[in-house]
């Protein structure tokens, strides 16, 4: 679609905007409104956007001195259309005075589809947005519309700025208050020391599009049995600062952001409490590097999620050469996780074939609301103390396993050649010929379970779960490595070849010299 044709089904004069991103007319409020006595000023316009619409479209407001708060409202139409076309959905920000620069300083908020108003003024904010003084100059709502219908996309926006009235004037009240200081979690918690920790780090709350509150979800995290837990919103940091007395010496909490683009969405891991990472780009673009850079050098640990959801915009187009690990599996288990686990193996036997790094699984919940399960499933990472920077060492370096329930223990490892051992994350350096024992270890299972070793070549030996440990032997040189997958048997007896849900799963301990 051509941006004239846009500007063309707009009922405002657009004029270009930053980075090419389509904008329309401003929104002027008078100047002296405040002054006057005038305690809130209201302005609604609207406009059509067409199938094929641009990503983004800016809507600037301009707004004067005085102004206590901004507030915004919107509604969109939703008409019928053809079964297996896109209806209309549209999202929703907003960018401050200081401007709409790709990564740039302006962000004040996203609440994407998940909210119809949100408002913003020095004390306060609506989830998903931050407080802070709104200055004048001129903010940007951002539409964001995700999908449109053949009919377009009708939408009306209304602004509303309430001012300040001078301390004694009729009706007034007093001057809007300061910013509140944000708090925001400590980077370690007490631990175990050495030890394998729980955590679940893709989760939401009604900072986004969740409906559980941050307490609600320390909560369930401690019902589940985890030790730590990353806030990932979508495209905000609000939540940042909103786990205050959530905490503790039993739960970890770190931050960080889902950040959803229309090509995939990426788990910013860790990164530095309030670092914004910006979502406005497609794979096309090139830009996607620059941000896994941004949210490395903030501290972060870069996760494509759900790479095989079949949502608009959640398949991962970026590749995976800029990722520190892989989320391969995303809530309750689906053919989605089965995809994604054999696309992982894959660029397993590719790094072992080639020589290069190979890239971690993980496993998160991705929970939004009930009856949603905080920590299904988890990843469980052998760390020297329960500590942000300990705990993404062990993610980075594949130190980790999945399951499904804290209820599920295990211990794999692989031995051979004078005493020689090697556990899940590490290599056992071996000569090709060397016999090599795999050793898996496993309760807390439900019955019926089968355990298998999956290789190189595939999976080379299932058996049933049994009370003793699982054993296997091979060599370097019939297997490049070696992990561990524990299943439900598949559902009504299952498709023949087709294997059942995952229980647990490790990443691999590789065999053989370098």
């Amino acid at each position: 679609m051509r941006r004239r044709d846009l500007l063309r089904m707009t009922t405002a004069t657009a004029v270009a905007g930053a980075a090419g991103v389509p904008t329309l007319d401003t929104v002027t409020f008078a100047r002296d409104a405040g002054a006057a006595g005038t305690p809130a000023v209201t302005r609604t316009v609207s406009g059509r956007l067409p199938a094929g619409a641009p990503d983004y479209v800016y809507l600037p407001v301009e707004v004067p001195p005085g102004v206590r708060e901004i507030a915004v409202a919107y509604t969109y139409d939703r008409p019928a259309v053809p079964a297996g076309t896109q209806g209309n959905a549209c999202d929703i920000g907003i960018f401050d005075e200081r401007g709409t620069a790709l990564g740039g300083a302006g962000f004040r908020g996203w609440s994407g589809g998940a909210r119809t108003e949100f408002a913003i003024s020095a004390e306060r904010a609506t989830p998903g947005y931050l407080p802070g003084p709104v200055r004048p100059g001129t903010w940007h709502v951002v539409l964001g519309p995700y999908t449109v219908a053949p009919q377009g996309l009708a939408y009306e926006v209304t602004v509303t700025l309430r001012y300040r009235a001078e301390p004694g004037a009729p009706g007034g009240t007093a001057p809007s208050g300061a910013t509140p200081r944000p708090v925001y979690p400590p980077q370690r918690a007490r631990g175990r020391g050495r030890a394998w920790y729980r955590g679940d780090n893709h989760l939401h709350s009604v900072h986004s599009d969740g409906k559980r509150t941050p307490a609600e979800i320390a909560a369930a995290a401690r019902a589940a049995g985890l030790d730590w837990i990353t806030t990932t919103e979508h495209n905000t940091t609000s939540a940042h600062a909103a786990w205050e007395g959530l905490w503790g010496d039993d739960l970890l909490v770190l931050t960080g952001e889902e950040v959803t683009t229309r090509n995939g969405h990426v788990v910013a891991l860790g990164t530095d409490p309030g670092v914004f990472i910006d979502w406005r780009y497609r794979a096309r673009d090139g830009a996607f590097g620059r941000f896994a850079r941004r949210i490395r050098q903030s501290g972060g640990l870069v996760v494509p999620a759900h790479p095989y959801a079949t949502c608009v915009g959640c398949n991962w187009k970026f590749g995976f050469e800029d990722a520190d690990a892989v989320e391969v599996w995303n809530g309750p288990y689906t053919p989605d996780d089965e995809m994604a686990i054999a696309a992982w193996d894959a660029m397993l036997v590719a790094s072992v074939r080639d020589g290069g790094r190979w890239l971690p699984a993980m496993g998160n919940s991705d929970a939004h609301r009930e009856p949603q399960v905080v920590g299904l499933p988890q990843t469980v990472v052998l760390a020297d103390d329960l500590s942000r920077q300990a705990l993404q060492a062990g993610i980075r370096a594949g130190r980790s396993w999945i399951a499904e329930s804290s209820a599920v223990k295990l211990s794999f490892e692989v031995t051979g050649g004078r005493g020689k051992h090697a556990s899940i994350g590490e290599r056992l350096e071996v000569g090709r010929d060397t016999p090599v024992t795999a050793r898996l270890e496993v309760s807390g299972v439900p019955e019926n379970c089968t355990a298998t070793f999956v290789t190189d070549q595939g999976p080379l030996f299932t058996t049933a779960v049994g009370a003793g440990a699982i054993e296997w032997r091979t060599t370097p040189s019939y297997a490049a490595y070696v992990r561990a997958e524990v299943r439900h048997p598949a559902a009504g007896g299952g498709a023949p070849g087709m294997p059942g849900p995952m229980v647990a799963m490790t990443n691999p301990v590789f065999l053989g010299e370098r």
